[in-house]
Parts: C-alpha cells; sequence; structure tokens
C-alpha cells in the first residue's frame, strides 16, 4: 500500500491559531506536515484558507465540525465550504447527550449518520464520528462504539482517537480488525498512565500494530497527529510528534 501521508489536527495548537493563523499553517508546513485537519476557521472563509494552504502546500485531511451543520437547510452550506477548503472528510467529533445516553438512542444516531453519508455520496464526500472516552464504557451490555458501528453504513467514518480510547480503557487494535476498511482517517495521540504529558513514541500506544493495520486492511488515508497536553509550548510538542513519526518510518 502506499504510503500513508501525515496532518496535524489544528486543535493541538489551537492558542496559537488564534493569535496568528496564517503563520501556524506555515510553521507546520516548514515542520513537514503534508495536511490539516480543522477545529474552527479563526475568521477566515474558506476561499481564504484555501489559498493559503494551497501557497503552502498543505492539503486538507478533515474537518471537526457540529452534527448540527450536517443537518436540514445546514449540510447544503457546509458541503459549499468544505468543497472550497477541498475537504472530503466532515468528521463529528462529540454528540448532545440525548444521542448517546442510551442504547437506542445511539442506534438512532445511528440512522442519522447513515442518512448524512446517503445525502454525502454525490458530493464525494463523507461523515464520521472521532471517539473520546465514553464509547467505550458498557452501555446496556455493548459498547456505544459497537453499537454505532456495527449499526452504519461502511461509508460513515470511523475516527479512532488512539489516546482517547486508551483512556476509555480500550485499545484501538481491535477495533481497527474488527471494522475493516473503516478507519479512513485515525488520530494519532499519545497514551500514558505514567506521563500525562507523553508525545508520540514516548507512550504505551502499540504503534506498530496500528501502523500495520491502517496501512493494510484500515483503509486509512491521513494519519492526523493531535496533542492535547505540553511538555513544551504546542507548536514545538507537534513538531516532536512529527519527528518521533518519522523515527518510526512514517
Amino acid at each position: 500500500m502506499a504510503r500513508i501521508p501525515i496532518a496535524l489536527q489544528l486543535y493541538s495548537v489551537r492558542e496559537d491559531c488564534a493569535k496568528d493563523f496564517p503563520g501556524v499553517l506555515k510553521a507546520v508546513a516548514k515542520m513537514g506536515y503534508e495536511g490539516v485537519d480543522f477545529a474552527g476557521y479563526y475568521g477566515y472563509d474558506a476561499k481564504e484558507i484555501r489559498k493559503m494552504l494551497d501557497d503552502l502546500g498543505l492539503k486538507v485531511a478533515g474537518a471537526h465540525i457540529g452534527l448540527e451543520t450536517l443537518l436540514g437547510d445546514e449540510l447544503k452550506k457546509t458541503v459549499e465550504f468544505h468543497r472550497t477548503l477541498g475537504n472530503k472528510f466532515l468528521i463529528v467529533p462529540g454528540l448532545p447527550e440525548s444521542r448517546r445516553n442510551s442504547k437506542s438512542a445511539w442506534l438512532e444516531t445511528a440512522k442519522l449518520f447513515n442518512e448524512i453519508a446517503e445525502r454525502l455520496k454525490p458530493e464525494g464526500m463523507f461523515t464520521g464520528y472521532h471517539n473520546h472516552s465514553i464509547e467505550f464504557a458498557p452501555m446496556e451490555g455493548e459498547l456505544p462504539w459497537d453499537i454505532f458501528f456495527s449499526n452504519t453504513v461502511p461509508e460513515v467514518v470511523m475516527q479512532i482517537d488512539t489516546g482517547n480510547s486508551l483512556h476509555g480503557g480500550a485499545d484501538s487494535v481491535p477495533f481497527l480488525e474488527k471494522y475493516p476498511g473503516r478507519a479512513k482517517t485515525v488520530h494519532l495521540k499519545a497514551f500514558s498512565k505514567t506521563n500525562d504529558k507523553a508525545l508520540i513514541g514516548e507512550d504505551e500506544v502499540r504503534w506498530n500494530d496500528i501502523f500495520r493495520l491502517c496501512e493494510t486492511i484500515g483503509g486509512t488515508e491521513w494519519y492526523i497527529v493531535e496533542q492535547e497536553s505540553y511538555a513544551y509550548p504546542p507548536l514545538e510538542c507537534v513538531e516532536r510528534c512529527l519527528q518521533n513519526l518519522k523515527k518510526m518510518g512514517k
């Protein structure tokens, strides 16, 4: 399989983005990241951002957006914005409690994501869901993650977050095995029981197994670095994460 490119989830450097968004994009490109994953646009419109990205040779690996932006008439506006941006992955990073507080709520949510996926298909775009830790707390004898992904169509992206899943007591590896082809984008996040500021490669994530599965059965198109704890300034942390990934042959 072709090498999987590496992007940065800009939430990792959100305070820097709020101060100087164009400067952060420039720094991220200089570090060697090939793409970015959005979690906000800092007052810029899609055309302005697209020009900045094109000038720097950066691609869009995805965006974290609210579920409400994919519903009803909002969907059309969202599609237009992301088409201009050059993004095809519209990933929901969390749900209101009413959509996840019971097995029946998760099943209804799965049905809703299937409908959104169908509406996005003609646009060549995908929706998906990104985990935190709650998805791995058993509910009515099942894991919410399984309730959701065993009841969604293959086009709904399983954006597993390696650190968040371990925080919830779950290893990402079995889910990559169980849902082949679903992990089109994967969030690479460190997790360590002994060091809450660990960077990628200084932690307990089974990186070799994750890479092997993403590169064989996962259908993975992007690795996305996300760092939410900081032993150094955030921009330095994400640069070190990328360097560590390169040392691992990525």
